[in-house]
């Protein structure tokens, strides 16, 4: 069976597709009207995208809402991370903006994590969630060329996500968690349910 990722943002469908793709979950990319992300939390915003594109295409539906917190900033960008530079805003600006909020911050008060939650919602309106955290600090300036987003000043460790080749973020980010605890969760579900995929 086919599940359709509810996201428009490819490098998303590129994790998924490579993180799910050897535990034979096929991923497939739909163009979907865009949702409105009014959740306040990461779980409410991945909840909102996957009953959507279910609701679309009468196929079940994986979502993520995924971001930064940022324990001197109060828990922000939070779920307005994609957004935090304003709507429409490149992550160069979002991760600028980022670093002069934190320009006289020590290196020990630098902590933040990265948050993903994954929805999945069925067509029978079963629904099955999952989420994964990854604890690090903020550096002082952008280093390495992967990833996407704010994983140039996310340090997880002595490397930033973006200093990591995809196998080695993929192990240990918020994101590879989530996905490993939802196909856990999806073959319970595929057992319980006598589902033929």
């Amino acid at each position: 069976m086919d599940f359709v990722i509810g996201t428009h943002n490819p490098n998303k469908i590129v994790e998924f597709q490579r993180i799910l793709g050897p535990l034979s979950v096929k991923i497939v990319p739909a163009e979907l009207r865009k949702v409105e992300e009014t959740g306040t939390t990461f779980a409410e915003n991945a909840f909102l995208k996957a009953s959507a594109a279910c609701r679309e295409t009468g196929k079940p539906a994986v979502a993520d809402d995924s971001g930064l917190s940022v324990d001197v900033l109060g828990g922000a960008p939070g779920v307005y991370s994609a957004r935090y530079a304003g709507e429409g805003a490149s992550g160069e600006a979002c991760v600028r903006k980022l670093l002069n909020a934190l320009k006289d911050v020590p290196a020990e008060k630098r902590g933040a994590k990265f948050v993903c939650s994954i929805c999945c919602v069925f067509p029978n309106g079963a629904r099955i969630t999952a989420q994964g955290e990854c604890p690090g600090k903020i550096a002082y300036a952008p280093r390495g060329s992967g990833g996407f987003g704010y994983d140039p000043v996310f340090l997880a460790g002595p490397k930033t996500f973006a200093e990591m080749p995809p196998e080695e973020k993929d192990a240990i980010s918020h994101r590879g968690r989530a996905l490993r605890l939802f196909v856990e969760k999806l073959k319970k579900y595929k057992e319980q349910n006598h589902a033929d995929w």
